[in-house]
């Protein structure tokens, strides 16, 4: 038992996430040969992120503050279960990329993780799901003005892990879940 003493700590009633990894098989980028693993990204404005006082920060701050992202969500009370978090990343991805998919198109990406135990006791869990562009409707999205603002784009998952390592892809549940994907794929 140690002394009391002031600690800050996040709460809020939708405690834990899913963050889902929508890929495709589709051509080689510009004119090349074969064909070449995609996924699907969000464009998301980040309040903490973006009103980060750049004057305390260690290193430069880059001048756009948005971040590109996996389609992520907060599971809500009826979800709170093994099944009910599959249907969470089934919503999200509708909500934010516009996929309709069965539940059972969904694939867990490893274990769950707590991204930030020192502050918030926030639980990632990971799904992959295979999808056809083609099928693609438009984002249903949950009413939030952080939504409605979002950009979805399919990038090459090898451009998005080189993003990651050169700092341009910043958010860390992003990266994770993306090198699950490639241990994944690459067996």
């Amino acid at each position: 038992m140690s002394a009391p003493f002031v600690y800050d700590e996040v709460d809020r009633d939708a405690l834990d996430a899913v963050v889902i990894v929508p890929h495709f098989l589709g051509p080689a980028p510009e004119g090349g040969k074969g064909a070449e693993r995609y996924v699907y990204l969000r464009s998301a404005v980040r309040p903490p992120v973006e009103m980060r006082d750049a004057a305390r920060s260690a290193v430069p701050e880059p001048e756009i503050r948005a971040l590109w992202e996996a389609p992520a969500g907060l599971v809500e009370p009826d979800e709170e279960t093994p099944e009910g978090i599959v249907r969470c990343a089934r919503r999200e991805l509708a909500e934010e990329v516009g996929f309709d998919l069965p539940t059972g198109a969904f694939r867990l990406l490893g274990p769950s993780t707590f991204p930030c135990p020192g502050v918030i006791a926030e639980r990632h869990h990971y799904f992959h799901v295979e999808v056809d562009p083609a099928q693609r409707g438009e984002p249903s999205l949950d009413g939030s003005p952080l939504e409605a603002a979002g950009i979805v784009v399919a990038v090459p998952l090898r451009e998005a892990l080189r993003a990651c390592r050169d700092g341009d892809l910043a958010d860390a549940k992003t990266e994770l879940a993306l090198r699950r994907l490639a241990e994944v794929l690459l067996g």
